[in-house]
């Protein structure tokens, strides 16, 4: 990319995070189009988010959409750092390592609801044992991220021709 396409995505990405800010504070909802891997197997890339302004304290399990370096990340509450009750630890499903702490001020918002072809699932605060052995294998390769997507993408094309 040069320098001009870099800045015009970096404009792109900035002017998407404060609108999703802006819808939030002014609706208290938002229905985002995932196209990252980072939460997989929970959120797989095409799901759409619903998420709500948060209205009261996040939990640790619960996934939040935040804004860093211009770009929007939906990814689970793993702690509280300790001495510094202002930010969050969280932390990509398929991620090998926590994200450095996030601010209260960048967090927009609860992720309520994944619709996820046609379906509207509410996400778990915890990934259960299958999810758990997805996730560890996810992190530790790109390939099985991408056999995860391709998976996901012919049972979609299934059910799709089925009709569910």
């Amino acid at each position: 990319m040069t320098e001009i396409q870099n800045a015009g995505a970096a404009t792109a990405h900035s002017l998407r995070c404060e609108l999703a800010s802006e819808v939030l504070r002014s609706s208290g909802t938002l229905r985002l189009r995932v196209t990252g891997w980072s939460m997989l197997p929970t959120v797989m890339p095409g799901d759409t988010l619903i998420v709500e302004q948060v209205r009261g304290e996040v939990s640790r399990g619960d996934i939040v959409l935040f804004g860093r370096n211009q770009r929007l990340f939906a990814h689970r509450v793993v702690s509280t750092p300790t001495g510094q009750q202002d930010h969050l630890l969280t932390q990509g499903d398929g991620m090998p390592r926590p994200d450095p702490p996030v601010a209260a001020s960048d967090l927009l918002g609860r992720v309520s609801h994944i619709v996820r072809n046609g379906r509207c699932l509410e996400p778990s605060t915890k990934l259960g044992i299958s999810g758990r052995a997805v996730a560890e294998m996810v992190r530790r390769s790109h390939s099985a991220a991408q056999i995860v997507i391709g998976i996901h993408g012919m049972r979609g094309q299934v059910a799709e021709r089925l009709g569910f």
